[in-house]
């Protein structure tokens, strides 16, 4: 079994939600997602939400606090998911160095259901952003499978 470590960010802008569109090999479609990715040896979290917000969207972030944690298995990969509330001055552009990204955009929180199709992203945010004091959530199965993009 191996395991991914990744580190996201929630950033709000009045009722908007910073969001990533990815590609993946394995998705005829992008996933939207919050900004964020693998933790790198030697890194502390904060510090991986800020760099990969920076590579996705070319935005400079500032991390406030830990919002939950989730983890989820695809397959046999376990995936741990620490996601932060962040500040961020701006509009995204994606950089063109930015791997899988390819476009990112403050999007209104009445279309996240829409826009997020995997749950084990969607489903804390929006409990998360409707108040909700639980700050952990499990999911046996993601529900989806990703084919991350060669290190």
């Amino acid at each position: 079994m191996s395991e991914i470590r990744i580190a996201t960010g929630i950033a709000r802008r009045g009722d908007d939600v910073l969001l990533v569109a990815s590609r993946y090999a394995n998705h005829s479609d992008a996933l939207w997602t919050l900004p964020g990715g693998r933790i790198e040896p030697n890194e502390l979290a904060p510090e991986a939400v800020v760099r990969e917000v920076l590579e996705e969207t070319g935005l400079v972030a500032r991390v406030d606090e830990l919002a939950y944690a989730s983890e989820s298995y695809d397959g046999a990969t376990h995936v741990v998911n620490l996601t932060f509330a962040i500040w961020v001055d701006g509009e995204p552009h994606v950089p063109h160095e930015a791997d899988h990204v390819i476009d990112a955009a403050w999007v209104p929180i009445s279309e996240l259901s829409d826009r997020m199709k995997v749950a084990v992203v969607r489903e804390p945010l929006l409990a998360y952003l409707r108040g909700s004091a639980e700050r952990y959530y499990g999911f046996h199965h993601a529900g989806v499978t990703i084919e991350w993009p060669s290190e």
